[in-house]
């Protein structure tokens, strides 16, 4: 029987780039999601804190965005961050129908251990790469994202 199948590495899946992106972040971040839920956290949960060091008093709109779930879903998560003394919300000072989320000091001491052990991961997965190929690794990828986000926007 002649097979014409292609070589798998030469294919399109193997060499796509939405395949790759996806890829290498699933296998990146399975690593790194074992060593979060160790300590209690889901991964939503892990990527709330994570955004709150960076924007902390986020509004949910906002925190979604960042976070990247539906707005559905992270306010059930935030509900339940609240319940376990990890967040809390507060109405915006300018306008009370909008609500914001802060790190408690529980969810900040967890969020910041958290984030150091995320930094040597990630140095980890960068050290597999030549010098220049980490150090552009990065920056082209935030010009892409930057890029999607203006045509979507």
């Amino acid at each position: 029987m002649n097979d014409n199948r292609t070589n798998t590495q030469d294919g399109f899946v193997s060499s796509y780039l939405l395949y790759l992106l996806a890829a290498v972040s699933d296998r990146a971040s399975a690593q790194f999601h074992t060593h979060a839920r160790a300590y209690g956290l889901r991964v939503p949960e892990w990527r709330v804190l994570a955004c709150l060091m960076d924007e902390d008093g986020a509004m949910v709109t906002r925190l979604a965005h960042l976070s990247l779930l539906e707005q559905s879903r992270l306010t059930k998560i935030v509900d339940q961050m609240v319940a376990r003394g990890l967040v809390s919300r507060r109405a915006d000072a300018k306008d009370k129908r909008r609500v914001r989320v802060f790190l408690s000091d529980e969810g900040r001491k967890l969020a910041t251990g958290l984030i150091d052990d995320a930094r040597a991961h990630e140095e980890n997965l960068l050290g597999r790469l030549s010098q220049s190929e980490a150090a552009a690794l990065k920056p082209v990828l935030q010009k892409l994202l930057r890029s999607l986000d203006q045509t979507d926007g």
